[in-house]
């Protein structure tokens, strides 16, 4: 199957975060800062952006740019994005596993990738910009991209689980929390439709994304920025390592369960059964994944 061309990612990337509920009816897209989010330069942005013109999902005015359409939601939950992220040749793997095992340096650019990996300009561009868009690389100012740290290591992978049950319950008891019951209503269905999926139609990229933004949207409803941002970078340092763990049918319907449980909580107002709930859910899924992780290996994700 033939690589999506960048232009094609973005504009998925968009519609995903439409669906998501990160972009919302009437915001404005400037093409300086897409580029600027997903570590590209304008051109392909442009592009991207008059695909999604074109399929209504934005709309264009005069001197003003693009905007979000009624529509949007609509069309961007419809779209088909499964295959957007499948890593045919497996070149996306290796240099995953490569960044894991200090293989490589953590500055690289198109020249050194298309050397490294024997692949074409293009390739090494879709490569980059799917670490940008998943949180472990960043465009340098000029040329080549710059590779963040991320949990390479069981202790570190430890640290970072450590960290998150010290202050995930602890956001759920902030003074300033404050009930978003959209925000919840859509994490609840996310995780009652996870729930109902055969495993073959599970994606792992998905299943992270969506696991991810639970943990973040309790994290933002705190009220406390430091909290909210810890979680966020939590998450983006541990999901390489995730990458490994295989997909458990029963270990996922007991998270989605454990989730749903924790949102009864929030919203019948029990903020401590919710932390303690937060903590349980949080410990569980550490030993789970310290068992399932093939720490230090070379496998595949």
């Amino acid at each position: 199957m033939k690589q999506p061309k960048l232009p094609h990612a973005i504009a998925n990337s968009i519609l995903r975060n439409i669906a998501g509920r990160k972009i919302k009816e009437g915001t404005r897209l400037k093409t300086q800062s897409v580029a600027d989010e997903f570590g590209v330069s304008r051109s392909p942005v442009r592009v991207a952006l008059e695909i999604l013109d074109g399929k209504k999902v934005l709309r264009r005015e005069l001197n003003k740019g693009y905007f979000v359409t009624e529509e949007a939601l609509r069309i961007a939950e419809e779209a088909d994005l499964a295959d957007d992220y499948q890593d045919m040749d497996g070149i996306y793997d290796r240099f995953v596993n490569d960044w894991l095992n200090d293989r490589i340096s953590n500055e690289v650019n198109e020249s050194s990738l298309r050397k490294f990996y024997d692949i074409t300009a293009s390739r090494a561009n879709s490569i980059m910009f799917r670490a940008v868009h998943e949180g472990w690389a960043e465009r340098k100012p000029g040329y080549g991209w710059r590779l963040r740290e991320v949990a390479k290591t069981e202790e570190a992978f430890n640290q970072i689980y450590r960290f998150r049950l010290l202050i995930e319950p602890a956001a759920l008891l902030e003074p300033g929390f404050t009930l978003d019951h959209k925000a919840i209503e859509r994490l609840r269905e996310d995780q009652e439709g996870i729930r109902g999926l055969d495993v073959a139609d599970i994606k792992m990229f998905d299943q992270l994304e969506r696991g991810s933004q639970f943990h973040a949207e309790l994290a933002r409803m705190s009220g406390n920025l430091m909290f909210h941002f810890g979680v966020i970078r939590a998450n983006k340092m541990r999901r390489l390592l995730e990458y490994r763990a295989p997909i458990d049918k029963e270990r996922l319907v007991i998270q989605c369960a454990e989730h749903l449980e924790i949102l009864d909580l929030i919203e019948a107002g029990d903020m401590t059964e919710a932390s303690f709930k937060m903590r349980i859910h949080l410990d569980g899924a550490l030993n789970f994944k310290r068992r399932s992780i093939p720490f230090g290996a070379n496998s595949k994700m």
